[in-house]
C-alpha cells in the first residue's frame, strides 16, 4: 500500500541542510517526494511510499540534521496529491 503525506516543519530548519538531509533519509527509505523551503521559514516535505517508511521519516523529521532546531512537525494526509518518482529539494 502506498500513502502520501505532507509535513510542515517549523523551527530553525532553513540554512542548516535540512532539505538535503531529508532527501538523503527519504531516498534511503525508498520514498518519493520533495522538501521545499517556504517563504514563512518552514519546510514542506511531501512524501509517497509505504506507511512504515513514512513513519520512520516522520520520526527523523522531528530531529533533523545536527544544526536544525525543530519546534513542530505538522502531518496531514495528502492522498489526492500526485508525487513524481524520485526526490527533489528545489
Amino acid at each position: 500500500m502506498r500513502s502520501t503525506v505532507r509535513f510542515l516543519v517549523e523551527g530553525r530548519v532553513q540554512g542548516v541542510f535540512y532539505r538535503v538531509s531529508t532527501r538523503d533519509r527519504a531516498v534511503a527509505l525508498g520514498l518519493d517526494g520533495h522538501a521545499l523551503n517556504l517563504l514563512d521559514g518552514r519546510v514542506e516535505v511531501l512524501v509517497a511510499g509505504s506507511p512504515t517508511a513514512i513513519d520512520a521519516l516522520a520520526t527523523w523529521l522531528r530531529q533533523g540534521p545536527e544544526k536544525a532546531q525543530v519546534s513542530a512537525v505538522k502531518r496531514e494526509d495528502a492522498g489526492g496529491e500526485t508525487v513524481a518518482p524520485g526526490f527533489r529539494t528545489g
